[in-house]
């Protein structure tokens, strides 16, 4: 049997403007079992102090919900002007709130689509530079007993993030780990079954997020749909994470938009030396199989616009349709 418990993302409802206690109550009316909070909107008068934190943990025992944080960050610059920037405190802070919170994670995020850009530093480059701010952050995790989970966002790909954990010397359970977003690989051309398998002891957390895969002159465009609904095989994805010796939460993200990658351009597919005949393989497959479906009309993209009006009602079908595929999981285990 399978230990997933469901929940969402607080990104779903970041339109809403929910605070804390109000995301719980919501999630736990559509049949969730917790949230991973990437922004935190307070209720006036309520500062996010330790105070709001030992409040909300309370609320989540009560609820019998996890709980899982945000706010950490993993690149050391300022991505809008590519100086240097200090991480440390943030990352601190951050791990004090989710040691106060009783949660076991801290999701980083730091922005994406850096190769995308040419005034961004190399790769290789923004690695090393992480590599060097990170480690000497690793006492502050490990005496929290806290996990930085870098999220696969749109910044470096599995190939490299699993080299970056060797250079750090990060054993899998450890101080530094990885949100496992299940659509975000999408775009840097890794096919999301591959993708988990290669991180796959370093998965400590999740963005459970359904998509499609289609090419035309632009190149390839990737964009994200209900759960069940897109073509990533997450009953595959589910099937190695259930193989897992800890237990990994199964957080829905989903949100509108689209995104581009320029596949056709000779200059920017050399910025992926690890490029993989199989992913590539598997992405054709996938264009195949979603082309049709985007024809008829029955896939389409949800402009970021009109999510607002929207997450309510999507973010509860995707609830109900990832606990469907747990339980065929359970049900096949057993």
């Amino acid at each position: 049997m399978t230990s997933f418990r469901v929940g969402i993302d607080s990104y779903c409802l970041n339109p809403l403007r929910l605070d804390p206690f109000a995301v719980l109550e919501w999630v736990q009316a559509a049949g969730g079992e917790g949230v991973q909070f990437s922004e935190v909107h307070p209720a006036p008068g309520c500062p996010l102090d330790e105070g709001m934190l030992r409040e909300l943990a309370a609320d989540a025992r009560a609820r019998e919900m996890y709980l899982e944080w945000g706010g950490g960050q993993h690149v050391p610059f300022d991505t809008a002007t590519w100086t240097p920037k200090d991480i440390a405190d943030l990352n601190r802070r951050a791990a004090e709130e989710a040691c106060v919170l009783g949660a076991r994670v801290v999701r980083s995020c730091s922005g994406g689509f850096f190769r995308w850009h040419d005034d961004a530093p190399s790769t290789e480059e923004l690695l090393d530079a992480m590599g060097r701010a990170l480690e000497p952050q690793r006492a502050v995790f490990e005496d929290l007993g806290v996990t930085l989970a870098l999220e696969l966002h749109f910044e470096f790909t599995t190939f490299e993030l699993a080299r970056l954990f060797a250079r750090v010397g990060a054993e899998p359970g450890g101080w530094l780990g990885i949100c496992l977003d299940t659509f975000n690989v999408l775009p840097l051309l890794e096919d999301p079954v591959l993708a988990t398998e290669r991180v796959l002891p370093w998965v400590v957390a999740t963005h459970v997020k359904d998509g499609v895969v289609s090419l035309d002159t632009d190149g390839l465009l990737t964009f994200p749909t209900a759960v069940g609904k897109g073509g990533i095989d997450l009953p595959a994805i589910l099937g190695r994470l259930a193989t897992l010796p800890h237990p990994v939460h199964l957080s829905v993200e989903d949100h509108g938009g689209s995104f581009r990658t320029p596949f056709f351009a000779h200059d920017f597919r050399a910025r992926f030396p690890d490029l993989d005949a199989e992913d590539l393989t598997r992405l054709v497959a996938a264009v195949q199989r979603d082309g049709p479906r985007m024809a008829e009309g029955e896939l389409h993209v949800t402009d970021r616009a009109d999510w607002p009006a929207l997450c309510q009602e999507r973010t509860r079908r995707d609830l109900t349709a990832l606990r469907g595929l747990v339980a065929s999981l359970d049900e096949h285990a057993s």
